[in-house]
């Protein structure tokens, strides 16, 4: 959240350990969400209601400018309860003493719910009546389900009947997020924003598969439920925020730069052994910004915030660059191992038309990777290369051509060559992007050592890859264009930058620095 003048973001954190334990909040602020310096904790687990773990919350911004916090709290007998916090002190710009109201818990499991099976609460929007509205994610069987509640107060409670929405066969929805897109403006809304030129998204973290899952479609005041546009792309069996490593992602609306910024988690994709010795697991993503995509009507579009570019340095601009059929070629960029590439490609328009379609099927996951060469694909990058190409990640286009004459676009990242490391991940991530007619392909590439965010045609598809090269790395990192089809060429177009690093910085215990920083 924004908050006189800083952005605020509250983490789930074991101090512990670098795995899943002691869940406390952690909490860093920043003025431009890029550079971050860390806080104390803002909330551990020292009551019955949240003795096992302060878990996910959502905060609300009241109309005289106050905060509440809700968050599920693990009680001591690990009953899953929704728990009230506020500011200490609201004129502290840094928000660092949070207190937690002394009527906790304020919601608990109702019946028909399991007691494991009841958390994570969003943040709140005012209803035509002027009530508070939330919802709350579960389960019945194997039906995802998102309960709803009205609120005065954020004491006390009513449950609405009915439900949210819901999904058979999605399991527990985790991390809930409920927002409005606008149709025709390019700009976020706040979470209370409803009415005409309006849609609104539902997304949920699967606990069954641990990806996260939205749909966009119609929100009805009155009786507070929610029915998608598509319903054969319902939540949890359609489209998906990120194809990779990315999940329990939140978004907020912030009102100083009018978006809605999206925040993600990426976890680790190597062993928990290795966590353990390195000491520490997980990164959130770049922040992204969210909007509605009425060039499709049925995605979302992500794109890194606006303030990444303050670390560009050195750029390098290629123009109109051939990739014949088998052929890798350099980029001469320096060292590579953090970039930020914006690229287009062009296919020859010819072999698009020559070329004999099949009702063979494509699909990033299943398929051989980058080294499987089909006749429209693959082609693309290779990141996180070394010279010899013993290590490398391609992030690519595939273009299916179906018996119909009709094409197919997909967009993929191949962890299969990533690493000469044993114990990591090394799967083929990826999926279907829809490209318009008129379109050129594009995507855009943010390389940092060890993650790699790939954004498809402006967004609608995006695969974040968490790899450990072990020869590509520093000063040995290279990038390559490629282009593996059998019967295309390929023309490319770059801007690569060469990226400055962001400083994240302890919490200074240092009361003269601390309350200059809070007349910043």
């Amino acid at each position: 959240m924004f908050y006189k003048g800083w952005y605020h973001f509250f983490y789930q954190y074991n101090p512990n350990a670098a795995v899943w334990g002691d869940i406390v909040w952690g909490h860093a602020v920043s003025k431009d969400l890029i550079h971050w310096l860390h806080l104390p904790l803002a909330m551990v687990a020292d009551q019955w209601y949240d003795k096992n773990g302060v878990w996910t919350g959502s905060a609300t911004f009241l109309p005289d400018g106050n905060i509440v916090m809700l968050y599920t709290g693990s009680t001591e007998e690990a009953v899953q309860v929704q728990n009230l916090a506020y500011p200490a002190d609201p004129s502290d710009p840094l928000l660092i003493h949070w207190v937690k109201y002394p009527g906790n818990p304020v919601l608990v499991p109702p019946p028909g719910i399991n007691k494991k099976d009841f958390r994570d609460p969003t943040t709140a929007w005012l209803t035509s009546e002027g009530k508070w509205r939330i919802t709350i994610g579960s389960k019945i069987n194997k039906t995802g389900i998102s309960l709803v509640y009205d609120t005065k107060d954020f004491i006390n409670y009513e449950k609405l009947d009915g439900v949210l929405h819901a999904v058979p066969g999605t399991g527990m929805w985790e991390c809930v997020d409920f927002f409005p897109v606008s149709k025709a403006q390019e700009n976020g809304l706040d979470t209370s924003v409803n009415g005409p030129g309006v849609k609104h998204v539902v997304k949920v973290s699967l606990d069954d598969d641990r990806h996260d899952y939205y749909a966009i479609g119609t929100y009805h005041d009155k009786n507070g439920t929610w029915i998608p546009d598509q319903p054969g792309i319902d939540v949890g069996i359609g489209l998906r925020y990120d194809y990779g490593v990315y999940y329990a992602a939140k978004t907020f609306y912030d009102q100083n730069k009018n978006r809605r910024v999206l925040w993600g988690w990426i976890g680790e994709s190597d062993s928990e052994a290795a966590d353990m010795q390195k000491g520490w697991a997980s990164v959130q993503s770049i922040p992204r910004t969210i909007l509605f995509d009425n060039k499709t009507g049925t995605h979302l579009l992500q794109w890194p915030v606006e303030e990444i570019e303050s670390l560009r340095l050195k750029i390098n601009e290629f123009n109109g660059v051939r990739i014949q059929t088998g052929s890798v070629i350099p980029l001469d960029v320096g060292p590579a191992t953090q970039l930020d590439v914006v690229a287009e490609f062009k296919i020859d328009k010819e072999a698009l038309e020559k070329t004999t379609g099949s009702n063979e099927t494509f699909s990033c996951s299943t398929s051989g990777g980058a080294a499987e060469r089909g006749a429209l694909g693959p082609f693309g990058l290779l990141v996180l290369a070394d010279d010899s190409l013993s290590e490398q990640t391609p992030v690519y286009f595939y273009i299916a051509k179906g018996s119909d004459g009709n094409l197919k676009t997909f967009f993929c990242n191949d962890q299969s060559r990533s690493s000469a490391a044993s114990d990591v991940n090394k799967q083929i991530y990826g999926s279907f992007v829809p490209v318009l007619k008129g379109e050129n392909l594009s995507l855009r590439i943010l390389v940092d050592h060890s993650i790699i965010e790939s954004f498809a045609q402006g967004g609608r598809t995006v695969i974040t890859s968490r790899v450990y090269p072990t020869k590509a790395i520093y000063g040995a990192a290279r990038v390559f264009l490629f282009n593996n089809a059998t019967d295309a060429s390929v023309t490319a177009t770059l801007k690569i930058w060469q990226m400055n690093s962001a400083f994240i910085r302890p919490y200074p215990n240092d009361e003269k620095f601390l309350k200059d920083l809070k007349q910043m």
